[in-house]
C-alpha cells in the first residue's frame, strides 16, 4: 500500500457515495476531518445527492455515468464548486480509483459494475475498502492476484467479513494454523419465519423491509433470499483462503454477533456490536487503529437473548448455490452473480415473483454449465457476465409471461 504522507490526511475516494455504505462512509469521514480528506465521489443516478455531497465535502473529482449526468451535476453545483473535475463512465471510475493523489478507495458500487475500478485500485496499490462483494465473487483469483501484484491493502467492509478479519492475527501467514473454520451469521431477513407456501405473494416493499439493517434495495432483497449470504460464502473463500467446507452459516436473528472464528484449539472468537455499518467502515479507514464511528454502544443489559438457527433450505434454497459454484468450474460464480442481479431487478420491477429469483439463478447455472472456458482476464469475466445476464433475462421474460 502507498502510505499516507505525514503532510496530509488520508485522501479518500468513495465509489458509490450516494448509496447506504457511501453515505455512512461520509458520516465517519466527517467525524475525523483532520485525518480523512474526501477527494473523490461517484454516483450513478442520484445527481442531486451527489451535488449536495460535493458542496459539503469539496472533493477534487466526481464520477458520473455519462455526459448528460455530467451536465446535470454541473448545473446543480454553485459557482464555488467550479474547480471540481467531473469524470465520466467506467473509465472515469478507474481513473479515480488508481489516481496517484488517492490513498484509499471505498468500493461500494453494487454489483459487477464495481469490478473494474476495484481491479484498478488493487493494481495501483491502494488501501482498498471492499464493500462490493461482487468484486471477489466475480473476480476471484484474478482479483486476489491483482491485490498481491499491486501491493494493495485489502480490507473487508461487509460486516461479516470485517468481523472475521477483526478476530484474526494481523499476520496473514498465521491464519492457516489459527483457523479451524469460520461461521458467518445471518439475520434471516424479513421472511425467516414465513411459510414458503406464501412466497409467491411477497411484494418488493415487503422484501426490502429488513428487520435490523438499513441497506439498499438490491442488497435488502438478497438478504431476504439469503443470496447475500451465498455471495458472502464465496467472498470469504477468497478473502481468507478457505475451503468451502470451512465456511459455515448460522442464522442469528438479533444481528449482535457479526461473525465468528472457531480456532484450532476450539476457542471461538466473535466480534459483537450494534448493527451499524459505520463500525466496519471506521475500522477499515483507521486499520490497524480504531476511531470513533458514531455507532451506539452495545448495551448487554438490554439484550434479552442471543439465539441461533440452522438455515431452512425450503425458505433459503439459494444458499446452497454458493457451495455448488465453488465446487464447479471456475467462472461459475460469475454466472450466479450475474443471474441474481438480473433476477432481483426483475423482481423489484414487478416482472417476476419472489420465488422466481431462485429459479432464474438455478436455470441460468444449468443452461451455461459446461459451456464456457475458465476466465483468465477481465475481458473473459465481462464476456461471461454478459452471457449469463442474457440467459437470465430470457428466463425472467419466460417467468413474466408464465
Amino acid at each position: 500500500m502507498k502510505t499516507t504522507s505525514s503532510q496530509h490526511p488520508q485522501r479518500l475516494a468513495i465509489l458509490g457515495s450516494t448509496g447506504s455504505v457511501g453515505a455512512n462512509t461520509l458520516d465517519v469521514a466527517a467525524r475525523h476531518p483532520q485525518d480523512i480528506e474526501v477527494v473523490g465521489l461517484s454516483a450513478f443516478r442520484r445527481m442531486e445527492e451527489l451535488a449536495a455531497q460535493c458542496v459539503r465535502f469539496k472533493p477534487r473529482w466526481a464520477v458520473v455515468p455519462d455526459a448528460a449526468a455530467a451536465a446535470k451535476l454541473k448545473a446543480l453545483l454553485p459557482p464555488s464548486a467550479s474547480a471540481l473535475k467531473v469524470l465520466i463512465g467506467p473509465e472515469g471510475l478507474c481513473e479515480l480509483a488508481a489516481h496517484p493523489e488517492v490513498d484509499s478507495v471505498m468500493a461500494s458500487i453494487v454489483g459487477a459494475a464495481g469490478l473494474a475500478p476495484c481491479l484498478a485500485a488493487a493494481q495501483a496499490g491502494k488501501r482498498l475498502l471492499l464493500a462490493n462483494k461482487e468484486a471477489l465473487v466475480v473476480g476471484g483469483a484474478l482479483f486476489i492476484d491483482a491485490v498481491k501484484a499491486g501491493g494493495a491493502t485489502l480490507l473487508p467492509i461487509d460486516s461479516e467479513h470485517s468481523a472475521i478479519f477483526q478476530c484474526l492475527p494481523q499476520d496473514r501467514n498465521a491464519w492457516p494454523e489459527f483457523i479451524d473454520h469460520i461461521v458467518l451469521t445471518a439475520s434471516g431477513g424479513p421472511f425467516r419465519q414465513a411459510d414458503p407456501a406464501g412466497f409467491h405473494a411477497i411484494t418488493p416493499a415487503q422484501a426490502v423491509a429488513h428487520p435490523n439493517w438499513v441497506m439498499g434495495r438490491k442488497i435488502s432483497v438478497d438478504s431476504a433470499t439469503m443470496m447475500n449470504k451465498a455471495l458472502e460464502v464465496i467472498e470469504a473463500r477468497w478473502l481468507f483462503d478457505l475451503a468451502p467446507e470451512d465456511i459455515r452459516v448460522v442464522i442469528h436473528p438479533q444481528s449482535i454477533i457479526h461473525s465468528m472464528v472457531v480456532c484450532k484449539d476450539s476457542s471461538v472468537l466473535a466480534q459483537l456490536g450494534t448493527p451499524d455499518m459505520r463500525v466496519p467502515i471506521a475500522y477499515g479507514l483507521s486499520f490497524p487503529r480504531r476511531i470513533e464511528s458514531g455507532a451506539s454502544r452495545l448495551d448487554f443489559m438490554s439484550v434479552a437473548s442471543l439465539t441461533f438457527e440452522v438455515p431452512d433450505s425450503a425458505r433459503f434454497p439459494g444458499l446452497k448455490l454458493a457451495y455448488d459454484v465453488l465446487s464447479a468450474p471456475q467462472g461459475s460464480s460469475v454466472v450466479l452473480n450475474a443471474a441474481n442481479e438480473v433476477a432481483v431487478e426483475a423482481f423489484l420491477d414487478g416482472r417476476v415473483s419472489f420465488p422466481a429469483i431462485h429459479q432464474i439463478n438455478l436455470g441460468t447455472l444449468d443452461a451455461l454449465a459446461g459451456r464456457f472456458a475458465a476466465p483468465v482476464s477481465l475481458g473473459d469475466l465481462l464476456e461471461l457476465d454478459a452471457r449469463a445476464r442474457s440467459q437470465a433475462a430470457a428466463l425472467a421474460l419466460q417467468g413474466q409471461s408464465a
